[in-house]
């Protein structure tokens, strides 16, 4: 199915957005390509799967085509991706009538959270919550793939103050 996606994303300060915090769900995910564009496998809760491509545009904006795939064969390309398999739960978090995600990232990046929201267009202007820390919008260095294919950890830090 096709989207258009527009997020922003920031750094989280504290754990108060856990207060409002629905089910987590655990995520597994890998690029399989190293080209500007991107494709993305994703296990969620090891019991389904997406394969993901995206297309970058200009601004905020970026095409996306997502399926719904086996969860064997995403176990499969899981083991072809061209870096490190990102493992992160997620937390959907409603404020102000709006849901963020927020990702608390494991292995590598233990201690790195993470929030994103979708927006309808980028000038679109969410209440932004307390217990976000600093914008990290268009930060390559805090993109999923840009963690994926790193050759080790950066000095990225949890703290988003």
């Amino acid at each position: 199915m096709k989207a258009i996606e527009i997020e922003r994303k920031f750094l989280v300060r504290n754990d108060s957005w856990r207060d409002c915090a629905g089910i987590p769900h655990v995520l597994q995910q890998a690029y399989l390509s190293r080209d500007e564009n991107s494709v993305r496998v994703r296990l969620i809760d090891g019991r389904s799967a997406c394969l993901t491509i995206k297309f970058h545009t200009a601004g905020l904006a970026k095409d996306e085509y997502e399926y719904e795939i086996p969860v064997e064969e995403a176990r499969d390309l899981l083991r072809h991706a061209t870096g490190h398999v990102i493992e992160k739960t997620r937390y959907r978090v409603l404020h102000e009538g709006r849901n963020w995600d927020v990702d608390v990232f494991a292995g590598a990046y233990e201690g790195l959270t993470l929030a994103e929201i979708e927006m309808a267009g980028e000038d679109d202007l969410p209440a932004l919550p307390q217990w976000l820390g600093r914008e990290v919008t268009g930060n390559k260095r805090y993109s999923n793939r840009a963690m994926a294919e790193a050759s080790r950890q950066p000095p990225l830090g949890a703290c988003g103050g």
